[in-house]
């Protein structure tokens, strides 16, 4: 009797939620992010990143769990509940996965500069045009399950051996997560931003609710928290690859500050690991921006319904134009930070209100888990609003 070699569908469904929500939170500012906090903090860096992670769950598993209950999009069930309410949600997580698409087209031109050696403005038209490949393919939602699985594996991979080359001690490590000697709220803020922020919040539940074939609500808890966990796994391996390195009295080059310590721990290969790692990390959030993106922007008109994947491409090619003739749309991208800190909380509380009002036969609502959503929608909304008003004046500079 042969033995089954194969994943079945559904587990490749929900391998593929998982790796798009991960691989999409893992972008070029992820990178950078992680460095420089570590460079802050030191080992306390590890506690910063655990209770991003509890976060973290705590908001994935709300959307995710109500999203799939109700087999709708976040836009479409908002609209439901209070029309009008998902079409301004639509424009803003689309202005922010736009905004942020600019960077990742940036990020993965800058990705190949360090891996061949190529032009920068060269390495993003290349990528761009890759992803195009990728949508315009007959099967293109399983062409981006794989591609996302793939080059998640390979950052996780070379990754390990970046950390295998700066032999951070254990020892701090642990005691940094577990008993830090500092906590810095704006590292947390930071961090629970870059990893659920925007569009990142439905990459995964959406990408659930692209096929009909129905989901128990444990599977669907599983995926999330599989797609939260790798990406703590990624952050947790640059922390201590970093960490290692700053511990040996080495000082990042503040222009780039993750390369200089990939190139401390491996020489020359360090800066190609760094290129190859930038351009897989570009590569997935450019596809899990433009997916998620479109997947909110069907609601506004059935044509976009109905020709997603020309809808996609069309995304991509609108961010690669306004790269390749704006260059580095640095305003735009402050903006879009600024935004994406502030659309979390405000989404968070109207699903979750949603899910207060919902009577649904199959839905059991999780009252110790909406409690924390609360909490936790309360507490970042007083982060964003307090960083918008500091931000602000800056942000208004001409």
């Amino acid at each position: 009797m042969a033995l089954q070699s194969r994943p079945s569908p559904t587990t490749n469904r929900l391998l593929a939620a998982a790796f798009l929500m991960a691989t999409s939170a893992i972008g070029p500012g992820f990178l950078t992010q992680t460095t420089v906090f570590t460079q802050q903090l030191l080992a306390a860096m590890g506690f910063v990143i655990l209770a991003s992670v509890m976060i973290d769950l705590v908001v994935q598993l709300n959307i995710w769990e109500l999203l799939h209950a109700h087999r709708k999009t976040a836009a479409q069930l908002a609209n439901d509940y209070l029309p009008g309410s998902g079409h301004v949600l639509t424009l803003l997580v689309c202005f922010g996965g736009l905004a942020f698409n600019i960077g990742n087209i940036s990020g993965a031109g800058l990705g190949l500069q360090a891996l061949t050696g190529m032009p920068v403005h060269t390495g993003a038209m290349l990528s761009a045009l890759l992803a195009l490949l990728l949508f315009s393919a007959q099967r293109a939602l399983r062409a981006m399950d794989r591609l996302v699985q793939v080059l998640g594996v390979l950052m996780l991979v070379l990754m390990l051996v970046v950390v295998a080359r700066s032999t951070p001690p254990a020892g701090e490590l642990l005691q940094g997560i577990l008993f830090p000697q500092t906590i810095s709220w704006t590292a947390i803020i930071t961090l629970v931003g870059g990893t659920v922020g925007g569009y990142i919040s439905f990459a995964g539940a959406h990408r659930l609710l692209a096929e009909p074939e129905p989901l128990t609500t444990a599977q669907v808890r599983r995926s999330a928290i599989s797609g939260i966990l790798l990406t703590s796994l990624m952050r947790l391996l640059l922390f201590a690859a970093v960490l290692g390195v700053l511990l040996q009295g080495f000082i990042p080059d503040a222009a780039n500050p993750t390369a200089s310590v990939f190139g401390k721990a491996l020489g020359t290969a360090g800066y190609r690991i760094f290129g190859c790692i930038l351009w897989a990390a570009a590569m997935t959030s450019i596809v899990g921006a433009a997916f998620t993106s479109i997947s909110f922007m069907q609601n506004l008109h059935p044509a976009i319904a109905a020709r997603k994947q020309t809808a996609t491409m069309v995304f991509i090619i609108i961010s690669a134009l306004i790269f390749q003739v704006w260059g580095k749309p640095v305003t735009i991208l402050v903006w879009a930070g600024a935004i994406n800190g502030i659309i979390l909380p405000l989404a968070l509380i109207l699903l979750l209100w949603i899910a207060h009002r919902t009577r649904l036969p199959h839905f059991r609502r999780r009252t110790g888990l909406l409690a924390a959503g609360w909490l936790v929608a309360a507490v970042l909304l007083w982060m964003s609003v307090r960083t918008l008003i500091t931000e602000l004046p800056r942000l208004l500079q001409p």
